[in-house]
């Protein structure tokens, strides 16, 4: 496949990796009403901010369609978007609940649901050239958001960055080039808020950084 042209989104029923093909097809048998499919990313091409994700949730962005719709992790996500100014509306975490980004796009590291949230190295790997086309079709992207390791991990690769020079830390800020930087948080998941490794106030704290930067 080297010589296949990527574009920014995976098409829906993309096949590049079986064990993901796999659980998309159980999924589509037990709940066919359901997205079950690669999600694509959602905001606008001229952002400023992009946001990166681990993977669609089963049940969240799987079932709807839209990154971090109906899974707990949106509710925190959407909540300090609108916060700082980076989204206008109500989320009701549903795709048609008529939420507006401003000046973001949120996209994952890798667009499939993975069997218990855990995409395999390979897996990651193989979608990596939409990650890499959806970073080059933001002509004014200036911050990149990682919500967790893998996230960043996918960055720092795409952009051919060593890891070892830019560490993953939750509030970290790693200047890429000029122009862009990347941030980093843990991810808004349910089980990093309920013990508390994230708090509203620690995200809070990384989009305050954030929107100076972008004022």
């Amino acid at each position: 496949m080297g010589n296949t042209v990527f574009g920014p989104e995976a098409p829906k029923d993309c096949p590049r990796c079986p064990r993901l093909v796999a659980y998309r097809k159980e999924n589509q048998t037990e709940q066919p009403e359901w997205f079950n499919g690669a999600v694509p990313s959602f905001g606008t091409s001229q952002a400023r901010l992009l946001i990166v994700g681990l993977a669609p949730g089963r049940t969240g962005a799987n079932r709807t369609g839209r990154p971090f719709t109906g899974d707990y992790a949106g509710n925190l996500l959407y909540e300090t978007l609108i916060e700082y100014g980076f989204a206008k509306g109500e989320y009701h975490a549903r795709p048609d609940d008529g939420l507006k980004l401003v000046d973001c796009m949120i996209t994952n590291a890798v667009r499939c649901a993975p069997p218990e949230n855990k995409p395999e190295p390979g897996e990651i790997a193989n979608c990596r050239p939409f990650f890499e086309a959806r970073l080059a079709s933001l002509p004014k992207l200036k911050v990149i958001l990682a919500l967790g390791r893998i996230a960043h991990d996918q960055t720092l690769a795409a952009l051919a960055k060593k890891k070892s020079l830019h560490p993953f830390a939750h509030g970290a800020r790693h200047a890429l080039s000029p122009n862009c930087a990347l941030y980093d948080s843990f991810h808004c998941s349910r089980y990093n808020t309920s013990t508390r490794r994230l708090t509203p106030e620690m995200f809070r704290a990384v989009f305050e950084d954030i929107r100076r930067e972008l004022a």
